[in-house]
């Protein structure tokens, strides 16, 4: 199987319990309850979403460096690992935005506002809890892609069959 189809793989999984834990959760009833919801989901957020983007941002530039090793490397390396590179390029790069925004939106506070109907706090949790399982699952899966893309490097590199 190739590395972007097993971190597609870890994407869904992460996805998959993230629906589960939304699920276990339950039905928020009410905007009181979803202002809770929410003020709970910003503390942890935060921390997730600066942490998502600070990995994101480092592996970018460390891509640059993986890419000099490949064309300094006296092993010959086909298209797909320069294509893994930018697929893990493009992960890090949709990450970093996906976090940045969640950062954005989080830091309002939502618990302060009046002018906004009752009705919307549900929704915003539902939006925010579903933005935080899509940063958790693309970053799983641009550390899978990293791990098998850096795994097929050391092999190719390494004397020996011992990778």
């Amino acid at each position: 199987m190739t590395p972007f189809r097993w971190s597609l793989l870890t994407f869904i999984l992460i996805a998959t319990f993230g629906f589960g834990a939304r699920q276990a959760i339950g039905t928020v009833y009410g905007s009181g309850e979803a202002i809770a919801l929410l003020e709970a989901l910003a503390r942890s957020g935060l921390y997730l979403g600066s942490a998502t983007a600070t990995a994101s941002a480092t592996t970018l530039a460390l891509m640059l460096t993986l890419i000099g090793m490949v064309r300094r490397a006296e092993t010959e390396f086909d298209s797909q690992i320069y294509g893994n590179i930018n697929t893990i390029a493009q992960l890090c790069f949709v990450s970093l935005i996906v976090s940045l925004m969640l950062l954005l939106v989080l830091v309002f506070p939502v618990g302060e506002f009046e002018d906004i109907p009752d009705r919307w706090y549900p929704m915003l949790y539902e939006i925010l809890f579903g933005a935080t399982v899509l940063v958790v699952a693309l970053l799983s899966m641009t550390v899978t892609m990293l791990y098998l893309t850096i795994r097929f490097v050391i092999s190719e590199i390494t004397p020996g069959d011992n990778i």
